[in-house]
C-alpha cells in the first residue's frame, strides 16, 4: 500500500482553509497507527507554512497500562520534534457505557486544552474505515438524514474547529506512512474488546449503507440560510445567538431542521445534534406563525421550549420589531455556567464542511 504523500495530506487539507499565516494546530493522538499518521502528516504540513502542532495525549486512566503508554507516545512524539501535552481523565469512571464517556472527556479535555493555547484547528484521525463502521451503526438506529451523511470532516465547535481530514483515505495508507518512516506504535486492546458496538461492528463486517448524496449543495443551503438568519446582540447572550423567525418560517422544513440542529449543537457544546424525531418537532414549532404580539399562543403561553440543553424563546426586538427565536444554553447547564466568549465565530456554527469559512 502506498504512503499518504505530502502533497496529497496538503491537498486533504485545503478544503478547510483559509487558515493563519502561520497556522497553529491541535492534533489528538492516541498513540495509535492513525493518529501518529496524522500527527507526522499534520507537522509537516505546518511547518512547510512555518507553522506548528501540539499534539493531545489523553490518559483515560481506565487501563492500569495507560500513563505508561501516554508517557511512551509523548516520548515518540519528541523524537520526531512535535510538541506533546498529556491531558488526564480525573475522577471516578462509569460502569456502564464507557466509551461514550471516555470520548465526551476526550473532546471536553481537548477542547479545553484547544482554547487555553489559542489554537483554534483540532484534527482527528478518524478515516475510511471508521466513517463506514459510524454509517453502519447509525443506520442500525435508523438516524436521520444528517447522520446517514456520515461523521462531518468539519464540525464548528464553540472552543476551536474540529477537523477530520483523513475521512476519505484508507487505514492501510495511514499504516504504510508510518512503516515508510520507520515509526511504530501502540495498539489499544480495547480496539478488540467486543462489548463496545464499534468493535462488533468492525469485526462483523457491518454493511454502511451509501451516504446520503448531495450534502455540499445542502452545506451550501444551510450556509446561506445561516447568513440570512443568524444574529448576535446584548439579548442573546455572551454563548447564544437569535434566529429570524419569518426567515425561519420561509426556509423549507430540511433546511431549518439542519441549520437548526446544527445551532443547537454548537450553542449546547453537544456532540452530536438532537435526534430526529426532537428536532422534527422543534421545527413544527419554529415555522408556525406567532398568534400575539410576543410570540405566545391563543391561550396566552408562552410558545418558548428546550431542546437538547437549548432554551428556544420567542422574543420582540424592541428596537426593529421583529420576532426573533433567542437560542441560549439551557439554565444549569455546563456551557451556561461559564460567560466566556466562543472562539469560533457563532455566525459560522451552522455552516456544513462545504461552505464553512472561519475568521481572523
Amino acid at each position: 500500500m502506498t504512503p499518504l504523500s505530502a502533497p496529497e495530506f496538503a491537498a486533504l487539507m485545503a478544503p478547510f482553509a483559509p487558515f493563519e499565516a502561520r497556522p497553529a494546530l491541535a492534533v489528538a493522538v492516541s498513540g495509535g497507527r492513525d493518529s501518529l499518521a496524522l500527527a507526522v502528516l499534520a507537522h509537516e504540513w505546518a511547518a512547510a507554512r512555518q507553522g506548528s502542532v501540539l499534539a493531545l495525549i489523553v490518559d483515560h486512566g481506565l487501563r492500569p497500562e495507560s500513563a505508561g503508554e501516554a508517557r511512551a507516545t509523548r516520548e515518540r512524539l519528541a523524537a520526531l520534534g512535535i510538541e506533546a501535552e498529556t491531558l488526564t481523565w480525573s475522577g471516578a469512571k462509569p460502569a456502564t457505557r464507557v466509551q461514550q464517556a471516555a470520548r465526551e472527556a476526550r473532546y471536553r479535555l481537548m477542547f479545553a486544552a484547544s482554547r487555553r493555547r489559542g489554537i483554534l484547528h483540532l484534527l482527528t484521525a478518524h478515516h475510511a474505515g471508521d466513517q463506514a463502521e459510524t454509517l453502519a451503526m447509525r443506520a442500525a438506529r435508523e438516524s436521520g438524514p444528517d447522520g446517514l451523511a456520515g461523521m462531518a470532516a468539519l464540525v464548528e465547535h464553540r472552543d476551536a474547529r474540529l477537523l477530520r481530514p483523513l475521512l476519505a483515505v484508507a487505514r492501510a495508507r495511514l499504516t504504510a506512512t508510518l512503516q515508510a518512516r520507520g515509526i511504530g506504535w501502540i495498539d489499544d486492546p480495547s480496539n478488540q474488546d467486543r462489548r463496545y458496538e464499534r468493535v462488533r461492528v468492525r469485526q462483523d463486517g457491518g454493511t454502511a449503507p451509501e451516504p446520503v448524496g448531495g450534502r455540499a449543495a445542502r452545506d451550501r443551503e444551510v450556509a446561506q440560510a445561516a447568513l440570512r438568519t443568524l444574529e448576535i446582540g446584548p439579548e442573546t447572550g455572551p454563548q447564544g445567538l437569535a434566529l429570524d423567525q419569518v426567515v425561519v418560517s420561509d426556509l423549507s422544513k430540511e433546511i431549518t431542521g439542519r441549520l437548526l440542529g446544527r445551532v443547537v449543537q454548537a450553542v449546547a457544546g453537544g456532540a452530536y445534534p438532537p435526534r430526529r424525531e426532537r428536532l422534527d418537532r422543534a421545527v413544527a414549532r419554529l415555522s408556525q406563525a406567532p398568534e400575539h404580539g410576543n410570540g405566545q399562543g391563543k391561550s396566552g403561553k408562552s410558545r418558548d421550549f428546550t431542546l437538547s440543553g437549548c432554551q428556544l424563546m420567542l422574543r420582540r426586538d424592541p428596537a426593529t420589531r421583529r420576532l426573533r427565536w433567542i437560542v441560549r444554553p439551557e439554565s444549569g447547564r455546563r456551557n451556561a455556567k461559564t460567560s466566556a466568549q466562543p472562539l469560533v465565530p457563532a455566525a459560522f456554527f451552522a455552516c456544513g464542511a462545504s461552505a464553512a469559512t472561519h475568521l481572523d
